[in-house]
């Protein structure tokens, strides 16, 4: 995600095989207090700064939504077909769910019993789950989608606009427009059909299967195979102008732009492919098989975010942003959290990012980034705490994670060397690939191939308050 207010101010119906690793299925099989007929599955996955974000007991596989929207009343029908696996024995589970009306609910066709309890839709199914088993679960629901305000004030979720709706959900908002298992620990396959005026496109992740118009209204069909976070779905409507095309490496590629930010994206956009190419040279080959780009005209946002395969932006974006949110299809959507203390492993990959990319491309070296930052004095709210730990979810977003957590990887490169530094980089995305990473998991990894004790490095650049003594 890149926003002004938190981003570093630099000086100058196919559901694929998600494997799940052992240890977040363990955090997805939380359980709550046992009942007669089995157990209940946790309200939340136990994240330190959203508790309640998540679900335990089940594993979702693949989400096929149907959405219906009407710009014009901001009234949106929904139906969610949720397919999961028990990690447990379940008598009663729940998704995250907020604003909107539940009409119906069933579990394998099976009528379910539900309620609602703040941002928790409850769900307990006619007959108990078992431990391995598969189930389907079939929400339908209506009402006006907003936002969520995060802990630092801003908002995400489904943010109306003048002309449809600016989608981006991190960390907390895809609840407001679907019934969701909404932690990065659950990654999924998705499908969306999704119903718009006809003077409206609507955009969401992945490849795009179709589009039709019937009786004033057009549908369109998108497919995203490879797993995702909920956080990362989009389905953003407005008056677009589209282009899409292939890469020479196959990659479809699809960009949607609102007229009025036109003028400014298109020669950003342009470079959408050999920066895809750059990253894959540097970081391993790029993980999905679409790409693109959201640029809308939602003035009261205030950031762009790396919705999965196609990053929404809220205006058109300059290069460096696009370098950003780009970076983040490797680090963040395809090696992703599996604990929202660890962002900097999302925000300070993806600065670090345009500090290579800038290094590379005429600009100033990663070296007078990190030299430009380092000169701040230590009462700046860069040192204010340390990217390892940033204290709560109102600080995720702040200065120190993306640019110290920027700065902590320069002084791993020169701590390491660059041809030890590119290997590190690039088996951290390989070896993490449509899964999760977590901070000590990077850490091992780079004393690893670097052959070096780094304890002391992260030590202070991570987890140390203030500005450390030495560069």
């Amino acid at each position: 995600m890149t926003h002004p207010r938190r981003r570093p101010v630099l000086l100058d119906r196919r559901a694929v095989a998600v494997t799940v690793p052992v240890a977040v299925a363990a955090l997805l099989t939380m359980a709550g207090p046992a009942t007669a007929a089995g157990s209940v599955g946790a309200p939340g996955v136990g994240d330190p700064y959203f508790p309640l974000a998540g679900n335990g007991g089940y594993h979702v596989s693949h989400y096929g939504l149907t959405l219906r929207y009407d710009p014009g009343t901001g009234h949106l029908d929904g139906k969610a077909v949720i397919t999961a696996r028990a990690t447990q024995g379940l008598s009663r589970f729940d998704l995250d769910l907020t604003g909107l009306k539940v009409t119906g609910l069933t579990v394998d066709h099976l009528k379910a019993a539900h309620r609602r309890d703040g941002q928790e839709l409850v769900v307990t199914p006619a007959r108990p789950l078992r431990k391995g088993q598969h189930f389907r679960v079939t929400v339908t629901y209506r009402g006006k989608p907003g936002p969520v305000t995060d802990p630092d004030g801003s908002l995400d979720g489904w943010i109306p606009t003048d002309d449809g709706a600016f989608v981006a959900g991190e960390p907390q908002g895809a609840m407001t427009w679907f019934p969701a298992n909404n932690h990065p620990l659950d990654k999924s396959a998705y499908d969306f059909t999704i119903t718009v005026p006809k003077d409206r496109t609507a955009v969401a992740n992945g490849v795009l299967l179709g589009q039709s118009t019937k009786d004033g209204r057009t549908t369109f069909r998108w497919r995203q195979t490879e797993p995702m976070a909920a956080y990362l779905a989009t389905a953003t409507v407005g008056k677009f102008q589209v282009e899409q095309y292939t890469t020479r490496d196959g990659t479809k590629v699809y960009d949607a732009v609102d007229p009025r930010e036109a003028t400014a994206a298109a020669p950003v956009l342009k470079k959408l492919p050999s920066v895809l190419e750059w990253g894959s040279k540097l970081f391993g080959p790029y993980p999905y098989r679409a790409a693109g780009s959201i640029v809308d005209h939602a003035p009261n946002v205030g950031y762009a975010l790396e919705t999965q395969t196609r990053p929404v932006y809220d205006s058109a974006p300059d290069v460096s942003t696009l370098v950003h949110e780009s970076a983040h299809q490797w680090f963040g959507d395809s090696v992703s959290l599996t604990s929202w203390k660890d962002i900097w492993l999302n925000e300070g990959f993806a600065t670090y990012a345009e500090w290579l990319y800038a290094e590379q491309h005429g600009g100033e070296s990663a070296q007078q980034n990190f030299d430009a930052l380092y000169a701040t004095p230590a009462d700046d709210p860069l040192w204010e705490f340390p990217p390892g730990d940033p204290g709560s979810g109102a600080n995720i977003f702040a200065t120190p994670v993306y640019a110290r957590g920027a700065m902590t990887l320069q002084v791993l490169r020169n701590a390491v060397g660059d041809r030890a530094f590119s290997r590190v980089l690039r088996a951290w995305a390989d070896e993490h690939r449509h899964g999760h990473g977590t901070t000590a998991q990077f850490e091992r990894l780079a004393e690893r191939e670097s052959g070096k004790d780094l304890t002391a490095l992260f030590r202070t650049w991570l987890y140390t308050p203030g500005k450390p003594a030495t560069p």
